[in-house]
């Protein structure tokens, strides 16, 4: 007997609907890479000095976040605003374990994506620093929130475009550990902020 997903508790049912989707953006890249002869996975290596790369890397990013959240001005306060209400009362249910697998669940395909399939088409007839700035423009539409979002999300993703050659070889691995670290920390400090406004 098949279980109802419409019978499941809302924390299973908002996890399963984010695996769903972002296994389709897996779907997606691999649809795209058969049809265009790329491979989405042909530059991830296992490799633990690209971890560490991924690791070290996350380091600028994060302070950055911190910096700009904790302090916010000017449009910084709505975008923070934004994703205090709109974000905060779907992970705030949830506990570090959750986070975490909802942050290597987006790190993982939208790196696969991003920086697996689409950078490297691009490159193909633009060249290297084509492929990171078209692919990146792409990248801040499909994060637009506000106009200043969606710039900081393509600035963000030229630095995990970047990444993806760090330390001399390309490696997938590399911006798949910045991208989920990153998107742990937010979601982190985004559950804890609308956790006190709510106790407040």
């Amino acid at each position: 007997m098949t279980s109802n997903p419409y019978t499941r508790p809302p924390k299973l049912r908002l996890l399963g609907l984010a695996t769903w989707f972002e296994g389709g953006l897996i779907l997606i890249a691999y649809a795209l890479g058969w049809m265009l002869s790329i491979d989405p996975l042909s530059h991830l290596k296992f490799k633990p000095m690209s971890f560490i790369w991924g690791i070290l890397a996350t380091t600028p990013l994060y302070a950055l976040f911190a910096a700009s959240y904790c302090f916010p001005k000017g449009g910084m306060k709505d975008i923070k605003q934004f994703l205090v209400d709109k974000l905060g009362p779907f992970i705030s249910e949830y506990g570090w374990g959750a986070l975490l697998y909802l942050s290597i669940l987006a790190g993982v395909s939208e790196e696969i994506l991003f920086r697996g399939f689409l950078q490297p088409w691009l490159e193909r007839d633009w060249g290297w620093l084509g492929g990171l700035v078209f692919s990146n423009m792409i990248f801040a539409l499909v994060h637009w929130v506000t106009p200043l979002y969606a710039l900081l999300a393509g600035l963000t993703g030229a630095y995990l475009g970047l990444a993806l050659d760090f330390g001399g070889e390309r490696n997938l691995l590399t911006p798949i550990v910045i991208h989920a670290l990153y998107d742990f920390s937010a979601f982190l400090a985004v559950a804890r902020t609308y956790r006190l406004q709510q106790g407040a």
